[in-house]
């Protein structure tokens, strides 16, 4: 993404919607091809997701949290590894240039910018005769060998996950219609909240830090609790326990699951959270516990990490296996 003095019509593009966003000097004006990201001694962990329209959004979502959502869904993975965003390239797949569409996505953009302090450093912009598609590949900042990878979960750890499961879930089954959407007709502050939950999530980069101190494993929940607890117990070579009633769930949520809407492998198997699933150590948990909360990001301890090889079992109040048929959003 570069926007030198050649008059072509992606340069001018990226002169009027994204220049003005891009005030790293690293960043060079993107009148360059290339931009500098400064070390400083520390290590740069690097995260790419793109998001496709009609997969990830949907065709008529507003432009402004398409572009909001691409970043932050980027900033969740930096926030589960300890790191500070430090800056971002984007490419933008457009099927046309249309004013209204980029100037709403480019103001969108621009406030995440400024409210996360994650500098626009360049990118590419390209046309398509396809859906539209936005990807991010985003740098954060950790102290040397301080990220926290998905490998490390050990057995005794405690499971913890922040913020509330299921809830973009449920926002996409409003915006689709069927049940969901019937049983929400009559409850719009309930039926925007989740909406609002799907189109832009809520990064945890406010407990980067106490998660670099004091969790042995992290990644963000991206494809749904149970399959990416799948992945982080087996990447460590553990298992886990789960507390089926100790998971978080919103007000609408719980709602839509008590009245049999929904049921529990929704919530836990749907996509979209983009809250953080990490392990932390039990003589950890007070001092974890102390810093989430001086962030205002709660969290919640859901189970335990125990030996063995099989997948994470989730159990209900009286101990019994719950059996699920799918464990996560699958994208083939």
């Amino acid at each position: 993404m570069s926007a030198g003095s050649s008059a072509s019509g992606e340069d001018s593009l990226i002169a009027r919607y994204f220049k003005p966003l891009a005030r790293d000097p690293g960043a060079f004006g993107l009148t360059d091809d290339s931009a500098v990201l400064k070390a400083d001694g520390e290590d740069i962990v690097v995260n790419t997701d793109a998001i496709v329209e009609g997969v990830h959004f949907l065709p008529d979502d507003p432009p402004d949290t398409v572009a909001r959502k691409a970043l932050r869904v980027n900033l969740s993975d930096l926030a589960a590894k300890g790191a500070t965003p430090a800056g971002f390239v984007l490419t933008l797949a457009l099927r046309a240039h249309d004013e209204a569409w980029l100037t709403e996505f480019a103001h969108g953009l621009g406030e995440d910018i400024a409210t996360f302090g994650c500098a626009l450093l360049g990118g590419d912009t390209v046309s398509t005769p396809g859906p539209l598609m936005v990807s991010v590949t985003a740098f954060g900042r950790v102290p040397e060998g301080r990220m926290v990878r998905r490998q490390g979960a050990a057995v005794g750890d405690r499971v913890v996950v922040s913020g509330t499961i299921g809830d973009a879930a449920l926002g996409l089954g409003a915006l689709k219609g069927g049940a969901v959407a019937t049983a929400l007709a009559d409850d719009s502050k309930a039926r925007d909240a989740l909406v609002t939950r799907y189109r832009v999530p809520q990064p945890r980069n406010a407990l980067a830090l106490a998660v670099r101190d004091f969790a042995t494993a992290s990644m963000d929940v991206s494809d749904g609790l149970a399959g990416d607890l799948a992945k982080l117990c087996g990447v460590s070579g553990v298992s886990a326990v789960i507390d089926a009633p100790a998971i978080p769930f919103s007000a609408p949520a719980k709602v839509l699951l008590n009245s049999g809407v929904v049921d529990l492998e929704a919530l836990i198997a749907g996509g979209d959270d983009y809250e953080i699933l990490c392990t932390i150590p039990g003589n950890h948990m007070p001092a974890f516990a102390q810093a989430a909360q001086q962030t205002g990001v709660p969290v919640a301890v859901i189970g335990t990490i125990v030996a063995g090889a099989s997948s994470p079992r989730f159990v209900d109040r009286a101990g019994r296996d719950i059996v699920l048929k799918r464990l996560s959003y699958s994208h083939f």
